[in-house]
């Protein structure tokens, strides 16, 4: 009985440390490492808009600087960055999509090439609720531009959602699904020009 106490004694000191090492915060190197190992990712997402209204549907992710949202629904919206570029496209619109350079929105910050989180003045916030690491990051150079709340789990680590706040105060939260970052993804889904063409011979 003694020796049974004992083992299981043991048994407890040698666990207990890795479950509390697998509850302990993300660091801002591990979150970092983890974004710069993401190439490729397709999953579905809701988007909470600033109004209220929801948003549903396939999110795609090449990495470095491809991101590309299809919106489910009637309107079939698509959201597209790619060639520096974040494209809107409104299918109730005959015009054009609407244009932005990324690197003036806070996606910039996870879509670009070399992710480094630990930069001076970049994070702003964060935190760990004792299930998920939570960090607010902007562009140092540029923090006008606004932000970017990132969301993890641990154990392993996933980006489960983000919430983007706009240089008007904007602000646009997105559920991530399960990421299948095993799949193929195109870079032809990225291709803003092609997508302008495509649009205007369907006209």
């Amino acid at each position: 009985m003694k020796k049974r106490i004992f083992l299981g004694g043991l048994v407890a000191l040698v666990l207990t440390p890795v479950a509390q090492a697998q509850e302990a915060e993300l660091s801002l190197a591990e979150i970092s490492a983890y974004l710069n190992d993401l190439k490729t990712a397709k999953g579905s997402f809701t988007q909470i808009n600033t109004d209220g209204s929801l948003g549903k549907g396939t999110f795609y992710l090449r990495r470095p600087g491809r991101m590309r949202f299809e919106y489910e629904g009637r309107d079939s919206a698509l959201v597209v960055a790619g060639q520096g570029t974040l494209a809107i496209f409104d299918q109730k619109s005959n015009a054009g999509p609407q244009q932005y350079p990324l690197k003036r929105t806070p996606l910039h910050i996870i879509l670009q090439e070399n992710v480094n989180l630990g930069q001076s003045n970049m994070v702003t916030a964060h935190s760990f609720d004792g299930t998920s690491t939570s960090i607010t990051a902007q562009d140092p150079q540029h923090p006008e531009m606004g932000n970017v709340k990132l969301v993890f789990t641990n154990n392993p680590i996933e980006l489960r959602q983000w919430v983007v706040t706009d240089e008007a105060g904007s602000k646009t939260t997105v559920i991530l699904g399960d990421l299948d970052t095993k799949t193929r993804v195109p870079a032809r889904l990225f291709d803003i020009a092609a997508l302008i063409q495509q649009n205007e011979e369907t006209r």
